[in-house]
């Protein structure tokens, strides 16, 4: 009974929502423990059928799976995703998700670099290797867009408006959006195209990618860790640092500029504002650190 349902719920996500495949899986698998849980239970009901009492039943089983808070906060939201669908294509006449509760999670903040870390980190190339100058280009990209690594590693060149100071980023759920680029990284991004990228031979495929490897392919997502893991050591900075860690870094320091968080959010491409209000708390922290530095009732 539940198979079609799940089915046009993959299409929904699919087609609608643009997900990606793994996304898509991960959906459904919450639907598949709550049908789970129904089999166990020997409850036959249909979505119509489930209240919030059943839900919250639902919700301490899969705690007593053993499974972590977060684990359990992802499950409820991927059901809470699904009744969504059920009411809009009117399987369920109310949403019985409304006042379900999940468990209550301390939200973890990431680490992030200050300019200077930044800096320190670019200084350690060896800007003398074609790859150097790559990676510079690369690393300024990073920090000066907030890109997420596979964005980077998908940018083309038909999708630079160097001209304009633009780049066009193909986002989560194949989303566009145009976001500013720092003359700095321009400079780089040119210098590569020019110097380094002219003379390289192109894999197939590739030959609209901007960052390519020595083989003249797309460059890996695992390689930009292992570029900047080994800078990062290099420059002594004893911190857990991923290619995230440039966008978080860019996200803090504009929040803690006096960013506008609608504009960092549309720079971010953050679907809700809730997940860019993360750098509020960082900013927080910013002006806390700043009181106990400068004002005397705090020194």
């Amino acid at each position: 009974m539940w198979t079609s349902y799940k089915n046009g719920y993959k299409a929904y996500l699919q087609l609608e929502k643009s997900l990606s495949d793994h996304s898509v899986e991960a959906y459904l698998r919450d639907v598949d423990k709550l049908t789970s849980f129904l089999l166990l239970t020997g409850d036959k009901a249909s979505p119509a059928d489930i209240d919030l009492k059943t839900l919250q039943q639902f919700v301490k089983w899969v705690a007593e799976l053993g499974m972590t808070p977060a684990s359990q906060a992802r499950i409820i939201s991927g059901i809470k995703g699904f009744f969504k669908y059920c009411l809009t294509e009117n399987i369920v006449t109310n949403d019985p998700t409304t006042l379900l509760e999940g468990p209550k999670l301390q939200r973890k903040l990431p680490d992030t670099l200050s300019f200077e870390e930044i800096e320190s980190i670019i200084g350690q190339l060896d800007l003398s290797k074609p790859e150097g100058t790559r990676n510079k280009a690369i690393l300024e990209t990073l920090y000066s867009c907030g890109l997420r690594v596979t964005e980077l590693v998908n940018l083309q060149l038909s999708c630079l408006y160097l001209d304009v100071g633009f780049i066009r980023v193909i986002g989560k759920g194949n989303k566009e959006r145009l976001v500013p680029i720092g003359s700095e990284a321009i400079k780089c991004i040119k210098l590569y195209k020019d110097t380094v990228r002219v003379h390289q031979p192109r894999a197939k495929g590739c030959d609209d990618v901007l960052f390519l490897n020595k083989r003249g392919g797309k460059i890996s997502r695992v390689m930009i860790f292992y570029i900047i893991k080994e800078l990062a050591q290099k420059a002594k900075i004893n911190k857990t640092i991923s290619p995230h860690t440039f966008r978080h870094s860019f996200a803090t320091h504009l929040v803690e500029g006096g960013a506008d968080l609608r504009a960092v959010q549309e720079m971010l491409g953050h679907e809700s504002i809730t997940t860019t209000e993360i750098y509020t708390h960082l900013d927080r922290d910013f002006l806390r650190s700043t009181l106990q530095q400068f004002h005397p009732a705090f020194q």
